[in-house]
């Protein structure tokens, strides 16, 4: 389709099964919310590819609903953009306990990824974006959401290619666990049980917590070295904690997940 040389049309027919067609929209959905409130264009662009996947309206009204609640979500996960970055008291926060925070937040992102639900990957960047602000927080500085993508674009992790990189691995759980005579919605499946928005998340977690601490002097490129040294080992961490995070994914729901970023 970039290159034209495949048109929506014809994009659209060749998905013959009806969980294809939905998994399409979610994709659709979660690439036109990734900044944000959708524009005019985009929501046309998803009237038209809703009528081309003959999608069930009561099925795309489903997945519309969540994803404009991931949207509220993740406005209440940070302040509105303000001036940047405004020095505030500094809080009594030892690191053991951001340690801790970071290792909620990854296990939550880590559970999220296994669910088949499409709110689930909507959230991931909601709880990175809350736990960034509370890392800031605690160490005197409050944030506003413009300065909390604008780092975690720095460190190399993108909003979009994050939702993009999370459906394809649905994707591909799916088709795997077909072959093995499984379902998308089985927890911990082949593909999906690497969940691998553990170790993003982690490392993410612990660059911002060397970023704040520091004085914010990391530049750009710092900033992807440290995060790309961080993830190495937040990867093998994520192996010994996959226990925990097929146990979380299976009581998981849009409820629980709300009430995190929206808390303290």
């Amino acid at each position: 389709m970039l290159l034209k040389r495949v048109t929506r049309e014809a994009a659209a027919a060749a998905l013959g099964e009806a969980g294809e067609r939905q998994l399409a929209y979610e994709m659709a959905v979660c690439v036109c919310n990734a900044d944000g409130r959708q524009s005019e264009a985009e929501r046309g662009f998803l009237t038209e590819l809703k009528t081309l996947l003959k999608l069930d309206a009561v099925q795309a009204d489903v997945i519309e609903g969540e994803a404009d609640a991931i949207v509220e979500l993740s406005e209440a996960a940070a302040p509105a953009a303000a001036a940047g970055p405004v020095v505030a008291a500094q809080a009594n926060v030892s690191d053991a306990e951001l340690d801790k925070s970071i290792l909620n937040y990854s296990l939550m992102n880590g559970a999220l990824e296994l669910l088949p639900q499409s709110w689930a990957s909507m959230a991931i960047i909601p709880l990175q974006i809350k736990m960034v602000y509370g890392i800031g927080r605690a160490h005197g500085v409050e944030l506003d959401q413009g300065h909390i993508k604008e780092f975690i674009a720095a460190a190399g992790v993108g909003l979009t290619s994050q939702y993009l990189e999370q459906i394809g691995r649905k994707l591909l759980g799916g088709l795997l666990g077909k072959m093995a005579g499984k379902t998308l919605g089985n927890v911990g499946g082949t593909a999906t049980g690497m969940a691998f928005s553990f170790a993003t998340t982690y490392a993410l977690g612990q660059l911002a917590k060397r970023y704040y601490a520091g004085g914010r002097t990391m530049n750009t490129s710092m900033l992807k070295d440290t995060f790309q040294n961080l993830l190495s080992p937040a990867k093998q961490m994520q192996t010994h904690y996959l226990p925990q995070i097929r146990q979380q994914a299976e009581t998981l729901d849009m409820g629980r997940v709300m009430a995190m970023v929206r808390g303290g």
